[in-house]
């Protein structure tokens, strides 16, 4: 009799422990993802902020294009005021960052076609070095959404996983969105842009 209660008490401290670790993974987890969701933000704003003096120096040389000025301008104006809440991103909030950025990145695609024909523009060194800015935030971009990705995979996994999924349902623990490209987008097709 008394072996028997304490396996059943050995039994339920395991079960307590184990509890208390996948819950405090499941908390790991969801914090991993706001986390990296705040890296995608600065790196956007960092973006934002990089346009303007981009478009003011192209604007220097190409006065006449003034429809591409215009249509960076409006991308960039509506891609800053789509807000995603880094504690209950909805799949609408991915779709409407992921439609804005895509329209973002189109209409600087065209900015830097459009400096492609002004030789002068090429060799100035502000815009040289805009450039170059906008290049390496465009990678940590890429990079902040792999590490989203694949914090919210992980996720996900976890949530799906027997049995840790029975704890990650009874505390309410919620599946992300991944921010993926629209199969349309520009960001996937070649992009060949020489200086």
């Amino acid at each position: 009799m008394a072996v028997t209660f304490w396996i059943v008490i050995g039994a339920l401290v395991i079960v307590v422990f184990w509890t208390i670790a996948t819950y405090n993974g499941f908390v790991k987890l969801t914090q991993r993802a706001k986390e990296a969701w705040a890296d995608i933000d600065v790196q956007l704003k960092r973006r934002y902020d990089l346009i303007p003096n981009l478009v003011e120096t192209v604007k220097g040389y190409a006065t006449h294009e003034r429809g591409v000025f215009d249509d960076v301008t409006n991308a960039r104006a509506k891609a800053t005021q789509v807000h995603v809440d880094p504690t209950n991103i909805t799949p609408e909030q991915i779709s409407a960052m992921a439609g804005a950025e895509n329209a973002l990145t189109q209409s600087l695609g065209r900015l830097l076609a459009v400096a492609e024909n002004y030789p002068d523009l090429k060799a100035n060194q502000n815009f040289s070095q805009l450039q170059t800015e906008l290049s390496d935030t465009e990678n940590k971009i890429q990079a902040a959404r792999r590490f989203y990705n694949s914090n919210v995979r992980d996720l996900v996994i976890k949530l799906q996983s027997f049995p840790s999924n029975i704890i990650g349902n009874a505390f309410g623990f919620e599946s992300r969105e991944y921010f993926e490209l629209d199969e349309n987008s520009a960001e996937r097709q070649n992009v060949q842009v020489s200086f």
